[in-house]
This record gives C-alpha cells, sequence and structure tokens, in this order.
C-alpha cells in the first residue's frame, strides 16, 4: 500500500535530460523512461533521501504503518565489540530524576556510561519522583532478570555493592558522590569520572538526567543505546499483561488511535501559557511556576502564538476533523488530571465522544490506585507505542512523547502525527477572531508538511531519543557498508566472546531474550 508522506516520485522528478532534448522524444520513449526511472527509485529508496511530499491526506493509509524505504530495526554491534572483561574498573552507581520517561533515558545513559569506563553498573536507582510521589523503583517497573541478560555482552551488572572481604572481614564500599556536568562529554567519564572510581572502587553519580551527550561520533554507543531502550527495558510481567488486555479491549472495535494530551498544569506552567485561562487560573499557574522553575522573564501573550504552548483539547480535535478523521473514531488519552477540567474537554468530546483511557477500559484495583503513578504511565506508555496511531500535543521538552516516537520508529515506522504547533498557531488564533473562511484546508497544508513515522533525517533540535535513524536501522541491500544488517549469527558470535572470558555464567540462559537484536 502506497503511503502518506512516502509517495513515489513521478517522472518529472526524475533528471531525464533537458527540455529540448524531451521535446523530441516520442510518446513511448517518454513512459519508458518514466517507468524506468520509477524502477530505479524504487530499488534505491532506502539511500538517505527524504521523500516526496504527499499532495493529500489518505485517513485509511494513516491506519497502517509507513514505508519503510528498505530499512529495518537492527541495534546488534556491527563491528568489533569485545564483551565486559572479567575484572572491571570499579562499580558505577547513578540515582535517575525525573519520570518514568526521563528515567527511562537516564538508564541508558548509566548503561553507556558504564560501558565507556569498563565499570560493573549497580542496578539504576529511581528517584521517589516528587510529582508521581512513587517510590515502585527499578525493581517495581521493570523485569531485572530480562536487563541483565539483555545486556551481558555489554555490561556487568548488579543488584548492589558488594561487601569487600579482608582479613576475615566484610567491609562495605562507599561510593564517591560526584555531580556530573549537563551533557557530559564522553571524555568526561574517562577522565574526571574513571579517576574517582579508580580511587575510590565505586562513584555516585546523581542527579543523573541528561548528565552524558546525546549526539555521539560512535554509532556502535548510539545502538547500545538502542539495545537498553527498546530491548532490555522491559515492563514487569504484569504491567505488561494489563497492558496487553487494554490494547485488546481497545482493538476489539477495529483501529485506534492515542493522543497524549500534555494539557496539564506542569506543563503549561513551564511552558509559560496562561492568556487563554482566566484570572483565577492563571494565578495558580503563576504560582506554580514560581515555585517550580527557574525564573526566567517569558512574554506570556506571545508564547502561544511561538508555537511554545501544548495544543488544547479543542484544537486537537479540529485537527483531527481536518484531516478527515471521523466522528467515530475511538481515541485512547494518555494524561494526567486535564488543568481547566471540563471547560476544556467538552469541545474535543463533541468533535470524538469515543473517547477513552486506561481507568475506563480497565477499571482494575492495581491501576485505580495507581492511576498516576509510574505504573499508569507505564501502561499508557505501552498501550501508545501499540496503538495505530499515536499523536503527541506537546513534543518538545515532553519525555514521554518523545521516548513513544523513537520507540514506534523503531517498532517499524509506526504511524505517527506530528502537528507543527508553531505554524498552526496564527490560523487557530485567526479562527478565534471569525476567520473561519479556509481554515480546514489550511490545517490541511501545514499537516502535509509533516512526517508520519517514516525514516527521515535527525535534525537538531530533535533528539536521539526521538529518531535513532539511521544508526539503529540497517539495510539487507545498502549502498552504505556502515547501514549493513550485522549477520545472522551476530548471537553466536557474541556468545562465543563472552565465553572466552570465562564467565561461568556466560551460556547457562537461553538467548531467547535478546534474538531481537538481529536485523
Amino acid at each position: 500500500m502506497r503511503r502518506l508522506g512516502h509517495h513515489r516520485p513521478h517522472g518529472k522528478t526524475g533528471g531525464v535530460g533537458t527540455k529540448g532534448m524531451v521535446a523530441k522524444l516520442s510518446i513511448g520513449v517518454i513512459v519508458l523512461l518514466i517507468c524506468t526511472l520509477s524502477l530505479l527509485f524504487s530499488a534505491n529508496i532506502g539511500a538517505n533521501r527524504e521523500p516526496t511530499r504527499p499532495s493529500k491526506i489518505n485517513v485509511e493509509e494513516l491506519w497502517e504503518s509507513a514505508e519503510s524505504g528498505g530499512w529495518r530495526p537492527s541495534s546488534a554491534p556491527r563491528s568489533d565489540w569485545p564483551p565486559p572483561t572479567k575484572e572491571t574498573n570499579g562499580y558505577l552507581r547513578v540515582r535517575c530524576n525525573g519520570g518514568l520517561n526521563q528515567q527511562r533515558s537516564a538508564i541508558c545513559n548509566a548503561v553507556l556510561a558504564a560501558r565507556i569506563m569498563n565499570a560493573t553498573l549497580v542496578l539504576p536507582e529511581l528517584d521517589a519522583n516528587s510529582f508521581w510521589h512513587d517510590d515502585s523503583g527499578f525493581q517495581g517497573i521493570y523485569d531485572v532478570e530480562h536487563f541483565i541478560e539483555t545486556l551481558k555482552y555489554d555490561v556487568k551488572i548488579v543488584g548492589k555493592i558488594p561487601d569487600v572481604h579482608k582479613n576475615g572481614k566484610a567491609k562495605k564500599i562507599k561510593a564517591f558522590q560526584i555531580r556530573p556536568p549537563r551533557d557530559a562529554p564522553i571524555d568526561w567519564y574517562l577522565t574526571t569520572a574513571l579517576k574517582a572510581m579508580k580511587e575510590h572502587s565505586a562513584i555516585y553519580l546523581t542527579p543523573f538526567s541528561h548528565r552524558l551527550a546525546e549526539e555521539i561520533d560512535n554509532p556502535e554507543y548510539q545502538r547500545l543505546r538502542c539495545r537498553v531502550n527498546y530491548h532490555a527495558l522491559r515492563f514487569k510481567p504484569h504491567i505488561m499483561k494489563l497492558s496487553e488486555s487494554i490494547v485488546d479491549k481497545l482493538r476489539s472495535q477495529g483501529h485506534f488511535m492515542s493522543i497524549h494530551l500534555r494539557f496539564e498544569m506542569d506543563m503549561l506552567a513551564f511552558a509559560g501559557c496562561f492568556d487563554i485561562f482566566n484570572s483565577e487560573e492563571q494565578k495558580i499557574l503563576r504560582k506554580y511556576r514560581k515555585e517550580n522553575f527557574a525564573d526566567k522573564r517569558l512574554i506570556y501573550n506571545e508564547r502561544r502564538a511561538i508555537g511554545k504552548c501544548p495544543l488544547t483539547p479543542e484544537e486537537v480535535g479540529l485537527i483531527l476533523r481536518a484531516m478527515r478523521f471521523d466522528n467515530s473514531t475511538r481515541i485512547y488519552l494518555a494524561a494526567g488530571e486535564l488543568f481547566g477540567g471540563e471547560r476544556f474537554m467538552k469541545p474535543f468530546r463533541t468533535l470524538f465522544p469515543r473517547l477513552d483511557n486506561h481507568s475506563s477500559v480497565d477499571p482494575s484495583e492495581e491501576l485505580s490506585a495507581n492511576s498516576q503513578g509510574l505504573i499508569g504511565s507505564a501502561v499508557d506508555y505501552m498501550v501508545c507505542l501499540l496503538s495505530d496511531i499515536f499523536m503527541p500535543t506537546y513534543d518538545g521538552p515532553s519525555n514521554f512523547a518523545n521516548n513513544l516516537l523513537g520507540h514506534r520508529l523503531y517498532y517499524g515506522f509506526r504511524t505517527t502525527i506530528r502537528p507543527d504547533r508553531k505554524a498552526l498557531a496564527p490560523i487557530f488564533i485567526a479562527r478565534e477572531k471569525g476567520k473561519t473562511a479556509g481554515f480546514e484546508e489550511s490545517v490541511r497544508r501545514v499537516m502535509l508538511k509533516t512526517n508520519f513515522g517514516g525514516p527521515h533525517k535527525r535534525v537538531s533540535p530533535e533528539s536521539f531519543y526521538t529518531n535513532s535513524w539511521p544508526e539503529c536501522f540497517c539495510q539487507m541491500n545498502p549502498k552504505k557498508p556502515s547501514d549493513k544488517c550485522p549477520p545472522d549469527n551476530v548471537l553466536e558470535i557474541l556468545d562465543s566472546r563472552l565465553e572466552s572470558v570465562g564467565d561461568p555464567d556466560s551460556s547457562s540462559q537461553s538467548n531467547s531474550t535478546v534474538t531481537g537484536l538481529q536485523g
């Protein structure tokens, strides 16, 4: 099926010679040339080209995954990748602060930091988040055994720092605490951090959010991040089962879309989006901003106009209607408590009445008790990952949306709808002033320019966790050797190297947990 955003170009797109030459060709030769160029382009579509823009939005096509262009996810090593050494340089402890998805990125960075320093990673600590008020911890959210087993080719991982036994006495190792710089380069870990580790046998990096540079000129290090994020970090079985049950119920009636409705007090206060609220609501937002965020001068009445505000629920509904989704579309909402309440939800519900969240689909006791905690967030994450279409309403500093965009890309180029808030803002503002003529056509023109989930070049400020192409993808018939998929026996190669180190537990478990690493 031809996908939106990935239509193949027609004859006039290719270089078929000058206009004078074309004029002299017969109709039959022109047709032959067009067909030949189309075939050649189809064969080479994966050669790092940007897809042509569609001429219209076809909703039926959006329910299917985007065209891959010959690419497929693969985070297995493609060059020499020795296993962890029997003796490491020491122990690395980290405290991952923030919400579930900020912590997820921090865990990926912690594994990479341990690899860089040849350190033994202590199971990452998850901050008892001040917003969620949840102290589930790593063991309460993730499958620990799967995490350790999947990464056995990359780093050594332990539950805690073991005691040192000397002269028949046990002595605890106290980790030396360091506050790493934000977006620290690899050199910082190889110098400052490693020196402290060798001196103290263990270091404790806290806080550990955004403490390792994202853009690293080493594809193997980036692929390790993908192995952690998309293979090793698996939620505990009961969370997976709960998520799959919700997806099954939603899909029993056909396709469904998930929307991350980030119209919540913390994000509105952070972004400085006050002007659409009444005076009492503005007072609440200003107070929250003053108490929780660094003082920064913002021109509040300009924030929305420059695309810095989350879309309102009504704006989301208007975008979907302009794209020709009908009111029978089933929508799953991943959201906390919406600021402003029913006053803002009513217009959206009028446009799209089939709205659900995890509590309405599965009002189980576990979710009821933890609907706003890490477990509720984990369930929302999985349902959004598995939905047919995902739409974030604010993908700026939203870790939830950014991680999902990257995961869905890796999960098979699953469709995403990413509104350009800056381009849409003047259209919505004009509508509010009574200029409704051509409104839906204007929205469609903006949406036609967006990417709907296919492979595309990562351009700043897009995060690696939002788009890991091309490092974590490969091709069976590539033009560039670096894009070639790893051999089918890559796991056998990694296993043999691991056994050569002399780890008696290296082959004690099945490879089934890491088969997904193969290209």
